[in-house]
């Protein structure tokens, strides 16, 4: 190979036709400064930051298996997996259903017990599908791994229970409840009113036999009015007159209850190793898809989240944009977003995923069925 133009060779870089430059104090002192900095920069990149990275966590599909379908495959020595399906409905007809429906997860680094580096930090405040926040914003400052991993998994059973009673509501099922009363909150109309044990009978006058007689009876009230609260207190019924206080735009106890629920239908929910309240909505209408005979989704894959009230309310969950991109990962086209979160979906969706608002189950379950039908170019969505 030919050059058109002198190159030295390593062995002539001293030679006498080349001698070296001298090297000046100021070429010195520079490249000391240089190599200190990259010595710490380096030590910084890996220490312990106070800090969590959320980042998209694994999705499941709430029609299908525990674990997808590697779960009904066999074990290589031959012995066979039974399939666990997610939602199993006992008691009731259901139904062949296609498509998927998808609870979407986040997966949390730098908790308690979970330190992440300063270059962890760093990488994921440039990647769009990650978040970084004070760790105690998420994790709480005082909590263990052991107590976060209790409290997931008990708002994980409150979900379950709440999105049964919404969906087998929304079917026509009554599904009545006892109202058992385990405190007040501080500060609120029901201190010192109600007392532990007691149980709720009647709001106003009319009977409370369901969590949502209940509930309907509040949105009758302005937040801030009088109830007549009938409960039984040690075998006998006793009016308590409490003021409501305002909660999330409607009027609320401020009381704590613990509901005993009679299921006419007997739904087992197991999402596996998935703790948290956000899956109730994908919950909700995977027990209503089952038990319908109509195909809702029409094949196609429907991701989503948000938290389910009993009354079929959707709420706010954390991380949707992270659940965002899992969906898209795991090939889903469209995404059902609670309404009350869709000033974080804005201008974050990830492509090829259609984003739809939903504020109730009513809402969630037209959407499927819209997206199903073909039908969906008219559903509301986040922008």
């Amino acid at each position: 190979m030919t050059f058109d133009h002198d190159i030295l060779a390593p062995d002539d870089a001293a030679s006498p036709e080349h001698p070296a430059a001298p090297v000046s104090g100021r070429s010195v002192t520079l490249g000391i400064s240089l190599l200190v900095t990259a010595l710490l920069a380096a030590v910084l990149l890996v220490l312990p930051a106070p800090y969590a990275i959320r980042a998209p966590g694994p999705t499941q599909d709430t029609l299908g298996v525990q674990g997808g379908e590697a779960a009904a495959e066999d074990e290589p020595d031959g012995e066979s997996v039974t399939a666990v399906p997610v939602v199993a409905v006992d008691g009731a007809p259901t139904f062949d259903t296609t498509g998927q429906l998808r609870l979407t997860t986040i997966s949390a680094f730098g908790g308690p017990g979970s330190d992440v580096l300063l270059g962890d930090v760093l990488q994921a405040w440039y990647a769009p599908e990650r978040s970084v926040q004070p760790a105690e914003l998420i994790f709480g400052e005082e909590s263990t791994s052991e107590e976060q991993e209790r409290m997931l998994q008990a708002q994980m059973e409150g979900s379950e229970e709440s999105a049964t009673v919404a969906a087998l509501t929304a079917l026509g099922y009554e599904v009545p409840a006892t109202l058992t009363v385990i405190g007040a909150a501080e500060g609120s109309g029901a201190e010192g009113v109600v007392e532990p044990d007691d149980v709720v009978r009647s709001i106003d006058g009319e009977p409370v036999v369901t969590h949502q007689d209940l509930l309907a009876g509040l949105d009758e009230v302005t937040p801030g009015d009088d109830v007549v609260l009938g409960v039984e207190r040690d075998g006998a019924e006793q009016d308590l007159t409490v003021t409501t206080g305002d909660g999330d735009g409607r009027a609320a106890l401020g009381i704590y209850l613990d509901p005993q629920y009679r299921f006419p239908v007997d739904v087992t929910i197991r999402p596996g190793n998935i703790g948290g309240s956000s899956a109730g909505t994908m919950f909700a209408l995977a027990i209503i898809d089952k038990m319908t005979k109509e195909d809702e989704l029409g094949g196609e894959i429907v991701a989503g989240t948000g938290t389910m009230s009993v009354d079929g309310r959707v709420g706010p969950i954390g991380g949707i944009r992270q659940k965002m991109f899992g969906a898209q990962r795991d090939d889903a086209r469209w995404f059902l977003a609670p309404a009350s979160n869709c000033d974080e979906v804005v201008g974050h969706v990830p492509d090829g995923l259609r984003v739809v608002r939903v504020a109730t189950l009513d809402d969630a379950r037209s959407a499927i069925e819209a997206i199903g039908a073909g039908a969906a170019d008219g559903l509301p969505t986040c922008s």
